[in-house]
């Protein structure tokens, strides 16, 4: 096997761990910060000169309607960046090359499917849902708008996936800043001084991430070690094979959550506008903590995949205690934070008495239960990174997607109020945690325990 050994060192799979997973950490929670931006923005400037029906249009049901296509490639591509750390790890850098660019192109070809599914299933979608009617108009307006430019979309979370893979995490946050601070002026101008309406918004959203795809497209090509050559893009069937094989259930996983936090979203809608924009706007708030635990999620995945890769399989162990400890460390004084300030965050969208009150509600509801999640996405991702994805899957389509589904048919009708249908957060979170540890610690873990780490 040629493995084309060059000199470049490695710090993930050489330096302290914990100091290595924090340096990868961070940027990556600043670029997913930056990446909230996009829509938090839209929101804030969309609720404060269009009003809560624009707002409720932009986030809530809209954004969730978004994720169903958007989430399943950003799953499916979850693969590629474990193959590609894999081989990285293991300095097999002509193979790590030649799964980037099968990587690259899938993203493009994914990136037009998506522009023409979601087009075609927008209203379909927010029809659903249960869009109220004074919302659907805007909703459908910003929806496919949003969906002509996925291309953008596809090809920068790809890219960024392919740079964190190589143990690249900063150049994806500068990379993000760029495209936020475009979208931020692109918002001002077309929504406050042109007056556009939801319409601006999206293509905002869409020039920014256009802007972000391209310079990580500059990036990949200025590599020494792993460049992309556009001559080289295709879609190599061998290496599709691998990243479809732990990407696929991951992309699946993904749809069905979306589906279940749709039927959320349609007992929502149920309740009105008010709780349709609290729901939107506590959306913004929430997804500060979910960019938190899916980056150490991802730094994980990255960690535990260069070091299984390079056959360190004693310090990816240590790698998965240590990111879980700092992980809840993390999870615990978000939770303190939100519920002491929260009802601050819900002013920065609405100044709407009875949409903060509602929102508020929701906040005590969900936010004391995230640490429950916090096992889920840190043991899957570690799993995912040494290429482990059926049995994390079905733990977690069973146990948050299917349950949150029979929920919800079964309890909003012995008792349709807001706190019911939220409830459906922290027992799913609580089931599947649960099974997930019991894996982890017994049949998860043996195939850790039985390999040695390669001298």
């Amino acid at each position: 096997m040629n493995t084309n050994l060059r000199p470049y060192r490695n710090a993930i799979t050489e330096g302290v761990i914990w100091k290595q997973i924090l340096i990868f950490f961070f940027p990556i929670l600043f670029g997913t910060f930056f990446q909230q931006l996009y829509n938090t923005v839209d929101a804030i400037i969309v609720g404060q000169f269009l009003g809560k029906q624009a707002l409720a249009a932009v986030g809530g049901g809209t954004g969730i309607a978004i994720n169903l296509l958007i989430g399943f490639f950003v799953g499916v591509s979850s693969g590629s960046a474990v193959i590609i750390s894999q081989y990285y790890g293991a300095r097999e850098y002509e193979r790590a090359t030649e799964a980037i660019h099968t990587s690259i192109m899938l993203a493009i070809v994914a990136g037009i499917g998506i522009t023409v599914l979601g087009i075609a299933f927008t209203r379909p979608i927010l029809t659903i849902i249960g869009t109220p009617d004074d919302v659907m108009p805007l909703a459908e307006l910003y929806m496919r708008i949003f969906f002509a430019g996925s291309i953008f979309n596809t090809v920068y979370n790809m890219g960024s996936g392919i740079l964190r893979a190589l143990g690249d995490s900063r150049k994806p946050l500068y990379f993000l800043i760029a495209g936020c601070l475009a979208n931020i002026v692109l918002d001002v101008l077309l929504v406050g001084v042109f007056g556009m309406g939801v319409d601006g918004a999206a293509i905002a959203t869409i020039a920014s991430q256009m802007i972000s795809a391209v310079l990580t497209l500059i990036s990949m090509r200025r590599r020494k070690d792993c460049r992309l050559s556009l001559r080289r893009l295709a879609i190599n069937s061998r290496m599709l094979k691998k990243m479809m094989a732990i990407g696929l259930p991951t992309g699946f996983q993904s749809i069905l959550y979306t589906i279940s936090n749709l039927i959320i979203q349609s007992h929502v809608n149920g309740f009105g506008t008010d709780t349709a924009a609290a729901w939107a706007a506590y959306g913004k708030l929430d997804a500060v903590y979910w960019m938190g635990i899916n980056a150490f999620g991802i730094a994980a995945t990255t960690f535990v995949g260069q070091n299984y890769g390079a056959g360190l399989f004693d310090r990816v162990r240590k790698g998965i205690r240590q990111s879980i400890f700092m992980a809840s460390i993390m999870t615990l004084a978000l939770s303190g934070l939100f519920l002491a300030i929260g009802k601050y965050g819900l002013m920065l969208f609405t100044n709407d008495a009875e949409v903060i009150r509602i929102g508020m509600e929701i906040l005590v509801l969900i936010v004391p239960y995230w640490i429950t999640y916090m096992p889920i996405e840190m043991l899957s991702g570690s799993l995912r990174g040494c290429g482990k994805t059926l049995i994390p899957t079905i733990i977690t389509v069973v146990g948050i997607c299917v349950l949150r589904i029979v929920w919800l048919q079964i309890v909003p009708s012995i008792s349709n109020t807001i706190t019911s249908v939220f409830l459906s957060y922290p027992v799913s979170w609580i089931i599947s945690s649960g099974a997930l540890i019991v894996y982890y610690m017994g049949s998860g873990k043996s195939f850790l325990k039985d390999k040695k780490d390669k001298s």
